[in-house]
């Protein structure tokens, strides 16, 4: 015989003690504890999508970036701003990326503020833990904000990922107009039609100054939970 009481036709979800229905959990560690696995499970998950997601983008730069090389050196008939619109290409698939490192970072903090505060003292409690985390926990989850700026998110994938990406196409393309083709200066090789090659040379040069200083100007790091610049650590000790 079913209860009554528990009739889901009774549950309204505008009601203060439904909205609230989690409280008790709060000050009930054991409530606390069951609930954490769970919640830790789902963030790891949906982090894990996210790096999934900025991986493929990855794999389509770099399946561009082949195609791209194939068709520019198939024949020296080839024009080589086809290399130019590779750059194009790459510039986007980085903006693609950024957003999504800055989500997959605002996931990845929530990961770390778990792993850090509860199951590190779990482990030790004799480690430092950040006295306020469950209420910042609580903020994020109410109102999830982004760690990292935008411009710290171009540089790190910068480095990681796309300046190498960029340097093979600058490389191939500085030898597809000054090696690859002969009878041609390189300013006429590297000419785009109605730009005169010293312009697009010099757009090109522009380019790259501004990526890596993007990429290399120093400025404080804002990533959560990355490794980062960090000396190998101690963990297996030879026999």
């Amino acid at each position: 015989m079913v209860d009554e009481s528990t009739d889901s036709s009774d549950f309204d979800p505008r009601e203060h003690d439904a909205r609230e229905v989690a409280s008790e959990t709060a000050d009930d560690p054991e409530r606390f504890l069951s609930l954490m696995p769970h919640y830790y499970r789902g963030e790891v998950s949906n982090m894990k999508s996210l790096m999934d997601r900025m991986d493929l983008t990855v794999d389509w730069a770099i399946a561009v970036l082949v195609a791209l090389l194939a068709l520019s050196f198939e024949s020296p008939d080839r024009p080589p701003h086809l290399l130019l619109i590779g750059m194009g290409a790459m510039t986007m698939f980085l903006l693609f990326d950024v957003r999504r490192y800055r989500t997959f970072d605002a996931t990845r903090s929530r990961v770390r503020m778990i792993e850090e505060n509860l199951f590190a003292n779990a482990f030790d409690p004799r480690g430092a833990e950040r006295a306020e985390w469950r209420g910042e926990m609580s903020d994020d989850l109410r109102a999830p904000t982004l760690k990292v700026t935008t411009r710290e998110a171009v540089a790190r994938r910068l480095r990681r990922v796309y300046l190498p990406l960029l340097t093979v196409l600058l490389i191939a393309w500085a030898y597809r107009i000054t090696v690859f083709v002969s009878g041609e200066t390189w300013t006429e090789t590297a000419a785009v039609p109605g730009v005169p090659g010293t312009v697009v040379t010099a757009g090109v040069v522009l380019y790259y100054v501004v990526l890596v200083a993007i990429a290399y100007w120093p400025k404080r790091r804002e990533a959560m939970g990355e490794f980062h610049d960090e000396r190998p650590g101690e963990w297996k000790r030879p026999g």
